[in-house]
């Protein structure tokens, strides 16, 4: 047998290779059970703690308003504002809880996804915001939207909570808002654009964070946990969400949803733009 100088044989693989890794391989998903578990009891508390503080917020809220509507009248400027930030800041709290317990609730039904018309979903939340949409003479325009997979409720929930975002953070002119969609590959590419009042680029990482808001946005009612319910709902169904901006340019939100299989090109892809104004 002829041997090429300068070859050598592949190394055997050891038993004590083979144990090592199986070993890396057990500790790894000990590892994933732990934090599994870790997170689940995480959330459970957080679960109890909004609920079991609700009663005692309502008896504080309670005898606030009992106090104000005994008292108004009869307090000086001082105390009268005094008694208004304690009850602002109850309202607040309440709605942080609120908040809370929606972000809390996304992914927890574990319903399945099908697949599910987001135009006919984006519809149905301009009429759920029809009224907000009106008062700011808002101007909104959609493409046509395509099929994908996802839980229903929570297309609404995100859909809803890109679009109040939208109003919210407007600049003096009424705002003008456009939805697109693209496909690429196993997913679609969602884009919601407005020309508000924008974000600080050095924000766009944190902005998805829970409670965090831009110091910009800070005088803007709201608690901070809208878009963290987006990117837990967006990445519950294994996309992603991300956002572009500049301060007093307006602002672009992306995120993935997977596309629905077994559709026609035609009705995948879709043609035309409607337009919406309020």
């Amino acid at each position: 047998m002829e041997t090429v100088k300068g070859s050598q044989p592949c190394p055997a693989t050891q038993p004590q290779d083979l144990t090592e890794g199986m070993r890396s391989v057990e500790a790894l998903t000990q590892q994933v059970k732990e934090l599994r578990h870790a997170n689940a009891e995480l959330q459970q508390f957080a679960a109890i703690v909004s609920h079991d503080l609700q009663q005692p917020l309502l008896a504080v809220t309670m005898a606030l308003e009992l106090l104000d509507t005994h008292a108004r009248g009869t307090l000086d400027a001082q105390a009268q504002h005094f008694l208004d930030h304690a009850r602002n800041g109850m309202q607040q709290l309440q709605t942080m809880l609120a908040d809370l317990r929606t972000y809390l609730r996304v992914g927890a039904s574990e319903q399945p996804l099908t697949p599910t018309d987001t135009l006919a979903v984006w519809q149905q939340t301009l009429q759920n915001l029809r009224v907000q949409i009106a008062d700011c003479g808002a101007t909104i325009s959609a493409d046509s939207l395509p099929t994908v997979c996802v839980e229903r409720v929570q297309l609404a929930m995100l859909w809803q909570n890109l679009l109040s975002n939208a109003l919210k953070f407007r600049g003096p002119e009424p705002p003008r808002i456009h939805v697109s969609a693209q496909r690429q590959g196993m997913h679609w590419v969602f884009a919601v654009r407005d020309d508000g009042i924008g974000i600080d680029p050095q924000h766009t990482q944190r902005i998805f964070d829970l409670f965090w808001r831009a110091p910009a946005r800070r005088e803007y009612p709201g608690t901070g946990m809208g878009l963290a319910i987006c990117r837990k709902i967006v990445e519950q169904h294994g996309g992603r969400i991300w956002v572009e901006s500049e301060v007093g340019q307006g602002t672009t939100f992306f995120f993935t949803l997977p596309a629905a299989q077994a559709r026609g090109r035609k009705e995948e892809e879709g043609d035309g733009e409607e337009e919406v104004v309020g």
